[in-house]
């Protein structure tokens, strides 16, 4: 529930940081006298995608190497102090491209930490069986954050711009103290529990002078998993870690030997591309074709998300049942391409796969039988993953504004390209898992 709770707190702050109407804050950031505000918004934007696309295929490795919970404060901390650096930038009366540009750049970078440690810190929570519907409703969390990050735009964007970035800057940053205290890496080493049993000894020894015998039998008559709360001088405290806590984090080039890693990556690279494009130019094309004003177009644009929360679960809850993964994806893809005019339907069926793939397929990857048991390698394949879609984010916006002129059809049939291409990326997996349906190779989740 926290890491939820994290995450929609980050996804918000990252919309915010991101998305505006172009024909209203690229007046208000750059001037309303210079003709080329959408190029130098689209600068802006690209920033932070470009950074965050690189950023995240280091971010995974060094998640794999530090704990968790500090890499995600730390995380958190950062980018709530260069999204309130961006709102300032209306006080201060900055006016200047690269001052934007640096600060949204370090914002992706630092935004990184986001999505390779919580999707680890919920992988380890939960195993396979139900792992693509819970992580399905967890997931919800991106477009409720996206939602959230609309409204919160929308309340200062025409009064003080300036606070549609600093009040979701604040709101990260508390999130992050909470995270700090309260997060729970996974059901072994709860923090949370540890720091409670040494806040309670301190308090006895301060009362009583030495600690309260009467303690101990509390102790040993708790599960096993429990013992890692005794004192650090006992030797069962040891004995109880498992081994894998001792197993060498995978490389880079190792979590992409792992079968699959190439193919979802790929495929999530046109699934991003696809979403991020509706994402960032749904508003403009419903206000210029439907002739609403931008804030009624900004609210229209929220049907996309609203689909993407019930495509998420949806597609856990499929592949869960039918063990197939690659095929879901693949069938939900298909559909998706004669519906991307259709708000509601379209943003179900591009999300969804989107979704399985950031969460359940990357933990499954993550966990992989050719791994041995090293479970050290889930941020990293996470990483690499959303890394590679990534790069179809900041293409797709990219693309579509170099389109756009030439007509908005034409941007329809770039997307349907996109979305016929992932399919074709993910047809061996999906031959694979079709041959384990009929019997000839043992069918397995993932």
């Amino acid at each position: 529930f926290f890491a939820i709770f994290v995450q929609v707190v980050l996804k918000a702050e990252c919309f915010v940081s991101i998305r505006f109407h172009l024909d209203i804050f690229g007046v208000l950031l750059f001037c309303p006298d210079q003709d080329n505000y959408q190029t130098l918004f689209g600068a802006v934007d690209n920033s932070f995608l470009v950074a965050y696309a690189i950023g995240m295929f280091f971010s995974g490795i060094f998640g794999e190497r530090v704990p968790l919970r500090y890499y995600l404060t730390i995380g958190m901390l950062l980018s709530g102090l260069f999204t309130c650096l961006f709102g300032l930038g209306f006080y201060l009366n900055i006016h200047s491209i690269w001052y934007y540009a640096f600060v949204q750049a370090m914002n992706g970078l630092v935004q990184t930490t986001g999505w390779p440690a919580v999707v680890a810190c919920v992988g380890n929570w939960f195993g396979k069986g139900k792992r693509g519907f819970i992580m399905g409703v967890w997931n919800s969390h991106t477009s409720v954050g996206n939602i959230l990050g609309s409204l919160i735009a929308g309340v200062f964007v025409s009064s003080a711009w300036g606070m549609s970035f600093i009040v979701p800057g604040i709101i990260i940053a508390s999130t992050g103290v909470l995270c700090f205290f309260f997060l729970v890496e996974n059901r072994i080493y709860s923090t949370l529990k540890q720091s409670i049993v040494r806040m309670v000894r301190t308090m006895l020894i301060a009362v009583y002078g030495q600690e309260d015998n009467e303690k101990e039998p509390l102790l040993q008559n708790s599960s096993s998993n429990e013992e890692i709360f005794s004192s650090p001088g006992q030797s069962n405290s040891i004995s109880s870690e498992p081994a894998e806590e001792h197993t060498k984090a995978i490389s880079f080039c190792g979590a992409l030997r792992i079968p699959g890693v190439m193919e979802f990556s790929l495929c999530l690279l046109f699934a991003k591309l696809v979403s991020y494009t509706f994402l960032y130019w749904l508003p403009l094309y419903i206000a210029n074709v439907a002739h609403f004003d931008p804030k009624e177009a900004g609210d229209m644009s929220t049907l996309f998300d609203v689909g993407g929360i019930v495509g998420g679960i949806v597609a856990g809850l499929v592949s869960d049942q039918t063990g197939g993964r690659a095929s879901t994806c693949c069938v939900m893809l298909i559909l998706a391409a004669p519906m991307v005019r259709m708000l509601l339907v379209c943003g179900a069926l591009v999300n969804g796969p989107y979704a399985l793939i950031t969460t359940a397929v990357s933990a499954d990857l993550g966990t992989h039988e050719s791994l041995r048991g090293n479970s050290r390698a889930l941020s990293t394949v996470t990483a690499i993953i959303d890394g590679t879609g990534s790069i179809g984010a900041a293409l797709g916006p990219l693309l579509a504004g170099l389109i756009s002129p030439t007509g908005w059809n034409n941007v329809f049939f770039m997307l349907i390209t996109a979305d016929i291409l992932a399919c074709l990326l993910l047809s061996r997996l999906v031959y694979k898992e079709v041959r384990g349906w009929c019997g000839h190779s043992p069918r397995q989740r993932g």
